[in-house]
């Protein structure tokens, strides 16, 4: 079983102030050095047991692939250590180890040994290989004729030829087809089952919270926030839309749970309630019950246009649906500092059993990235369940009518 023990890792570049400085250092050594280091990352320190998957998430140039190649050992650390148990298998930057005027064939036999499998080994999986990367004849042309999607074919493929221990998985899935992200993450889930320990970067948040146990944020080659992926996704996409003047922090509440706010607080959410047919505030309710979505707002200063949004989210983060007042045409204009607005949203809430949350946003248009007064994650907790429905599996209630004809 694999596991990944990183302590107190560390990466820094010498910076000399000309090219002559790095000259004169090497001649005489025995003097001070003429160089500063520029760390681009510091302190870091996580554990990674059998059977676990981590997700890395942070801005470019946060420090994240600086961090996968310092794991895979194609990069020295400064300070620390990094401990790997089991076979590691690594798809990192695109198509490396593949040499642009050899075939797709010769190059898989190549990165196939790298990764430590024998030639005869490589031979037995060349019709897996061919038949999972579906790039049929192009096996045999020469990879500098490749699209950027038909090397990630060819690389996954050969490194999944066989289950790891340990898979690590840079941004690289990122540049292919709908199709094989699909094919590709659907082998990741089957390893996953058999306890390959896995490793992720990537941006897509529902990657990292389907798939992950927990996740990593890396900011400025810190590691900031270390929790559940929903979470720290939340802490992640508010640091995005930080300005100078706003503000993000998280507050636990009663359950636990942390909640993440941020903004420039010109407006907030004083209440958020879900009310049943009755106008009763509920917590749990059963499938397709018509709702009421109950949102009273305070206004703090004078903001010439606000928009209110919200999105339904499942246990694992997921967004399962979102709209707000811009979508539905009805911002409202030159807001005034202590008025207190009530929206009201009716809608059937025609979702399958399980436990949602309700993320709110105070913005002036469709989206946080411009004026963002307040987010606010898990602003309402609420359960679903199935009191007067036929058995159903999914997140969503989508009773079809059946109409069967025999001849």
């Amino acid at each position: 079983m694999g596991t990944i023990t990183i302590t107190n890792l560390g990466k820094a570049y010498k910076k000399y102030p000309t090219r002559w400085s790095r000259l004169a250092e090497w001649l005489t050594p025995i003097n001070k050095p003429r160089h500063q280091l520029k760390w681009v990352l510091e302190g870091i320190s996580f554990n990674v047991k059998p059977g676990e998957a981590l997700g890395i998430i942070g801005i470019n140039g946060a420090g994240k692939s600086t961090l996968l190649k310092m794991i895979t050992g194609t990069t020295q650390p400064t300070t620390g250590s990094v401990h790997i148990t089991g076979r590691v298998a690594a798809l990192l930057e695109l198509g490396m180890g593949f040499h642009p005027d050899f075939t797709g064939r010769q190059n898989v036999y190549m990165a196939g040994q790298l990764i430590g499998m024998s030639v005869d080994e490589i031979t037995g999986l060349m019709p897996q290989i061919e038949a999972f990367a579906e790039i049929g004849d192009y096996i045999d042309q020469p990879v500098r004729v490749y699209s950027s999607g038909m090397q990630m074919r060819v690389a996954f493929s050969v490194a999944t030829a066989r289950r790891p221990d340990v898979l690590i998985v840079d941004e690289a899935l990122s540049v292919g087809d709908t199709y094989f992200q699909h094919k590709s993450f659907e082998r990741i889930r089957e390893f996953r089952k058999l306890g390959t320990t896995l490793l992720l970067v990537s941006h897509d948040k529902q990657a990292i919270q389907s798939l992950c146990d927990s996740a990593i944020l890396l900011n400025g080659g810190q590691l900031v926030m270390q929790g559940e992926p929903e979470q720290v996704m939340d802490y992640y996409n508010a640091l995005i839309a930080e300005k100078e003047n706003q503000t993000v922090r998280q507050q636990e509440q009663q359950n636990g749970r942390l909640q993440t706010l941020s903004g420039t607080g010109e407006a907030s959410v004083q209440d958020i309630a879900l009310l049943d047919a009755n106008g009763q505030r509920v917590e749990v309710i059963d499938v397709g019950s018509p709702v009421t979505l109950d949102i009273t707002v305070a206004v703090h200063q004078s903001i010439p246009r606000l928009v209110l949004g919200y999105m339904i989210k499942d246990r694992l983060g997921q967004t399962i649906y979102g709209t707000n007042t811009h979508i539905k045409d009805r911002p409202l204009e030159h807001v005034n500092p202590g008025e207190r607005l009530n929206y009201r949203f009716d809608f059937a809430l025609n979702l399958g059993p399980g436990t949602y949350s309700i993320a709110t946003a105070l913005v002036s248009s469709n989206t946080h990235l411009d004026n963002n007064y307040e987010w606010r994650d898990l602003a309402l907790l609420f359960t679903v369940v199935n009191v007067s429905h036929d058995y159903f599996i999914g997140s969503c209630w989508l009773d079809p009518t059946l109409d069967i004809q025999r001849t």
